[in-house]
């Protein structure tokens, strides 16, 4: 078969065949070349965002490194600026790859890869999924994510689709009815694989449950489920594998970075250590021992066009006391996890529906802050957020249009600035929290 998924990338400008061979040459290092590899990216991309970029270097406040732990420690907060006061010297918008983050954290922002740090994250996917047997060019994937409702943005996600090799569920109604529309798919196409959101997928599987069925009896080409973007609890894992028959894969990852830490065949979450350098800090910016629970701070190895050094992302976790430089494995992660809105019409939306809201409505103006979206009651939600200045009229009527469109009309919103927003007692700010019982 034609290797569409790779073709794909290299005509958009991702040197994948390259980053595949750098990957590879790094996974063949032993341990002490690896330790000496991770030491030495952390000096390089330190020493070119100090020389070539100067929003970086002005937030350090020096020229030259001496120190790894002088380095500021960065957080979306700090990037919220338009995005060409934050890129590198030579790097134009429209010859690197830029996205929008999830605000799934409650701070949402526009980021940039530079394409070759962009083609080793491909590379990395490619490499984990493949100690699954799962192959971008040939597997067909059963997608649980939302995707775009307005025309262009929609046509878009779908040609991409089709160049990966996918098949797309949409979340943002879960009903019993889409449900079984859902069930059909899985008896009609010859998937291999799931991916998606993980409160979308146990949701399936509650549907599965209720219907009696196991999904591998009626799809028996599937052979592996991956979960991300939310935390997968342990009896949500054995439901899973109880109703859909196949190995469920946890994955932890970010879209402005990488796949952070992937469920190897020992059913251990292992830290992607060719791509990026993750350190666990204590309030104070300080460096904790293996098997001490702290704040994740991930260094992105590769990415020129933008920093991502030190990087808080925002939850917290410990890595396992037998971690190595070659190896680090994840212990414990602590947060990100996300209810379900179940609104007037008996429609069920996953809380990650709200992505897609902000990121119709989120511009590169740095005005919005943060934000948390809290549902008082069936028909009732509440937006807090933080920003320079107040949502204007047009502004609120564009979030209220984008909210029907993706959920349903008529429901009340309540738009209230704040100076701050409560955090979690472990600093965690949640996109979406259901106050109904």
């Amino acid at each position: 078969m034609f290797p569409l998924f790779d073709f794909s990338l290299k005509i958009n400008g991702f040197p994948i065949q390259e980053a595949k061979a750098e990957l590879a040459k790094i996974v063949a290092f032993s341990e002490e070349e690896h330790r000496i590899f991770i030491e030495n990216k952390k000096q390089e991309i330190v020493a070119f965002h100090l020389q070539n970029n100067p929003f970086y270097k002005n937030l350090c406040g020096f020229e030259k490194l001496e120190n790894w732990h002088d380095l500021p420690v960065l957080n979306k907060k700090k990037l919220q600026k338009p995005l060409s006061e934050r890129l590198s010297n030579g790097f134009s918008e429209k010859k690197i790859y830029v996205n929008k983050t999830s605000g799934s954290s409650g701070d949402p922002f526009i980021f940039a890869k530079d394409k070759y740090s962009h083609a080793l994250t491909w590379a990395s996917n490619i490499y984990r999924f493949g100690w699954y047997h799962i192959d971008f060019n040939t597997s067909y994937q059963a997608r649980f994510y939302g995707i775009p409702l307005d025309f262009l943005g929609n046509k878009k996600e779908r040609f991409k689709d089709f160049l990966s090799n996918r098949f797309r569920f949409t979340i943002f109604d879960m009903s019993d009815s889409v449900l079984e529309g859902f069930l059909i798919q899985f008896q009609k196409k010859k998937f291999n694989y799931i991916n998606g959101y993980t409160s979308s997928i146990v949701l399936f599987a509650k549907f599965l449950r209720q219907k009696n069925v196991v999904l591998k009896t009626i799809c028996p080409t599937l052979k592996v489920c991956m979960v991300t973007s939310e935390m997968l609890f342990e009896e949500d894992k054995l439901l899973l594998e109880q109703q859909f028959g196949i190995p469920i894969v946890n994955e932890y990852g970010a879209s402005e970075l990488d796949l952070i830490a992937f469920q190897n065949s020992d059913n251990e979450w292992q830290v992607n250590a060719e791509t990026l350098f993750v350190e666990i800090l204590d309030h104070e910016n300080k460096v904790l021992p293996y098997g001490k629970e702290g704040r994740i701070v991930i260094t992105s190895l590769f990415n020129k066009a933008h920093p991502f050094i030190r990087y808080d992302i925002g939850d917290i976790g410990i890595l396992d006391e037998k971690s190595t430089f070659q190896k680090p494995i994840l212990k414990k992660l602590i947060g990100r996890t996300n209810d379900v809105a179940v609104l007037p019409s008996g429609k069920k939306a996953p809380g990650l529906t709200f992505y897609y809201v902000t990121k119709s409505i989120i511009e590169d103006d740095g005005n919005v802050k943060e934000f948390i979206i809290k549902q008082t009651k069936t028909n009732c939600f509440e937006v807090e957020y933080v920003s320079e200045n107040v949502l204007s009229e047009t502004q609120i009527q564009r979030i209220e249009s984008a909210i029907a469109l993706y959920l349903e009309p008529n429901l009340d919103f309540i738009f209230i600035r704040k100076p701050f927003l409560e955090r979690t007692n472990r600093g965690k700010l949640k996109q979406f929290i259901s106050l109904i019982s």
